[in-house]
């Protein structure tokens, strides 16, 4: 009678019955069609590690030793010859002329084809080499034509191995990255980032077409988060207060902040101060959010007849089972998620006999006042 009564839209309710959550001919209402996955091990696995990633999760293959930074078209270089005796190509003969036994070659930026212009070296390649690699080809051209000579090359100013970073700092900054190496809380220190809760700030990291995103507490609290940068980074700092949004037989109803850089399901439903004894059902737990195509892939759900990269997902959770909250510790809440707890069967029967109590009570008490005003007959 209840699975009949579920069906029934002229009862009141805060949301679907749990019935038409799982009824596969609603699951495309409207054109808006989601996946149904059943909250398991394998499940909650593959959730756990999509939010343990990080960005050493995203940029695990840049992980390695301190970036080897080397010259750009843009920078600016310095070239110091040095000749061992006077009578070269660029010590005179008269030493006392002049003193010192090296001259300087003025400032030059590295031209738009990777190139510096040294006397009698001609063009030197410089981009994408190192100081001493470029040192080495000056030398080799000029050791049949000058003294012995020697050449000191150095960058004075470093334009194309830069690191931007941007948003809710005190002032936004663009500076180069030196060979001692530079680390992303390294960036936002000289950047200032402005006083937010902690658990309310994100760095976004975007390097080569790919970014990441993490939380600032998690990035202090996991050393192995705070990587390296690389040339041309770009970080974004900004604080975003997560909520998430609970309905049906919770405690409470409404939106909820997390006030922590991450909570689990469980948590999130004890925010929400639990089920409600007297009306929830403890089998139908619902987890709305949008999934990505790869997500649900790899938990093993068919996506053979979805084309869309981003999926609307809802997630079963049975309660009703000691496992059942286990497994919610291990689910961590995104931003925006909605945990939606449906009535239990027996208080949509009670809904309807209610109603039919009051029908017959105001028939019985339709008939009473007629009997009253124009009697038996």
């Amino acid at each position: 009678m209840a699975a009949v009564l579920s069906g029934c839209n002229l009862l009141p309710a805060s949301g679907p019955y749990s019935v038409e959550v799982r009824n596969p001919q609603t699951q495309d209402t409207d054109g808006v069609g989601y996946k149904l996955v059943p909250m398991t091990s394998n499940v909650v696995k593959v959730l756990a590690q999509l939010d343990s990633q990080g960005l050493i999760g995203t940029f695990r293959n840049d992980r390695g030793p301190i970036p080897d930074v080397k010259i750009g078209i843009g920078d600016l270089v310095g070239v110091s010859i040095f000749e061992a005796s006077s009578g070269g190509l660029f010590i005179p003969a008269e030493a006392a002329s002049r003193a010192g036994n090296f001259v300087d070659i003025p400032v030059q930026q590295v031209d738009s084809n990777g190139n510096i212009s040294v006397p009698y070296a001609g063009q030197v390649k410089a981009a994408g080499l190192r100081p001493s690699q470029v040192q080495d080809t000056i030398v080799e051209r000029l050791r049949n034509r000058a003294i012995e000579p020697q050449a000191v090359v150095t960058v004075k100013d470093q334009r194309s191995n830069s690191v931007t970073v941007l948003g809710e700092v005190s002032a936004p900054i663009k500076f180069p990255l030196t060979s001692n190496g530079e680390r992303v809380l390294d960036a936002i220190s000289r950047a200032g980032a402005t006083p937010n809760k902690d658990y309310d700030m994100f760095v976004t990291l975007q390097r080569g077409g790919r970014d990441a995103t993490i939380s600032f507490r998690r990035l202090v609290r996991e050393p192995a988060n705070n990587i390296y940068l690389q040339p041309n980074d770009i970080l974004y700092i900004y604080a975003r207060a997560r909520t998430y949004l609970a309905f049906g037989a919770s405690g409470k109803q409404g939106q909820f902040p997390f006030n922590d850089d991450s909570i689990s399901l469980s948590e999130a439903i004890g925010k929400a101060e639990g089920l409600n004894d007297g009306q929830a059902d403890p089998q139908s737990v619902f987890l709305f959010r949008i999934e990505t195509r790869e997500t649900l892939r790899r938990m093993g759900v068919d996506v053979a007849d979805v084309q869309e990269e981003r999926v609307p997902t809802i997630y079963t959770l049975n309660l009703r089972e000691p496992t059942g909250f286990l497994l919610a510790t291990k689910v961590p809440m995104r931003n925006k998620d909605v945990v939606y707890i449906a009535n239990a069967g027996s208080v949509e029967l009670t809904k309807f006999l209610n109603l039919v109590l009051l029908g017959a009570t105001t028939v019985e008490s339709m008939a009473s006042t007629n009997t009253y005003l124009y009697g038996a007959n």
